[in-house]
């Protein structure tokens, strides 16, 4: 008679959850943020003034590559782009930290980088919408994108929406004043400093763009001051240092419950 025996089985081992670093009602709760009356507004009124400065001096002056690069390289480029990076990057988290609305938030079982990543896309999306695109189409009005000159600033515009909702996200999460820090990088170091001052100019995000876009455009349309490599480099390193960090921060914050 023979005896046979049963080796127990192990119970199965649960997979590990899946992290998704991105949460659409976070999403939702932004974009309704960004985009509520008042700071819709301010958000139409720079592209508004754009769209409008391209068809009077088409109208008055006629198709001309120098000053539709003049237009899309000084005014779009240089002031209406890094205004709207401050307008969304930080909006997209400034006022829930000042106002403490980040805790309803921060007490749900969303990870914080999670929360961090998502309001980052909502950003560049909205920083693209609000300059990439105005871009483009004041550039078909100025010259009909003679020498690809719309298309490059188009180009050179979403690159640096990227990098600049990167980096005013990051002031949002670190200071209650991140709209005047903002404006202050905006309109002194990129403006200012970055246009007049060689050696800043490594250190602008609207030259590294401009790097971008000088491939797409024709050669000589766009001019940069930073080689496409090293620019490539920053955009990237800056990006990526300014939203792992920007998560940093949201994880010190300390809910009363959790202290």
């Amino acid at each position: 008679m023979s005896t046979s025996t049963t080796t127990p089985t192990a119970p199965p081992v649960a997979a590990a959850p899946r992290v998704s670093l991105f949460h659409p009602t976070v999403a939702r709760l932004t974009y309704r943020a960004l985009l509520g009356r008042r700071r819709a507004l301010i958000l139409f009124v720079l592209p508004a003034l754009l769209i409008v400065i391209a068809v009077a001096v088409r109208a008055l002056a006629g198709a001309d590559d120098t000053t539709a690069g003049s237009i899309l390289g000084g005014f779009a480029l240089g002031t209406m782009v890094p205004l709207i990076g401050v307008i969304a990057g930080t909006g997209a988290i400034g006022p829930e930290i000042d106002d403490g609305s980040v805790v309803y938030l921060l007490s749900k079982p969303v990870p914080r980088p999670t929360i961090i990543f998502t309001k980052l896309l909502v950003a560049i999306g909205v920083t693209v919408a609000f300059s990439a695109l105005p871009v483009l189409l004041a550039g078909f009005l100025l010259n009909g994108n003679s020498q690809q000159i719309a298309v490059g600033y188009a180009v050179s515009a979403a690159v640096a929406a990227v990098a600049y909702s990167a980096l005013f996200l990051l002031f949002g999460t670190i200071t209650r004043h991140a709209v005047v820090f903002g404006l202050v990088y905006a309109l002194v170091w990129e403006a200012l400093v970055g246009n007049l001052v060689p050696g800043a100019q490594t250190l602008s995000i609207q030259q590294w763009a401009l790097a971008v876009g000088q491939q797409t455009a024709a050669e000589g349309a766009i001019t940069s001051a930073v080689q496409l490599p090293l620019a490539i480099g920053m955009l990237v390193a800056l990006t990526a240092a300014a939203t792992w960090y920007a998560g940093r921060r949201l994880k010190a914050l300390t809910l009363a419950g959790e202290e």
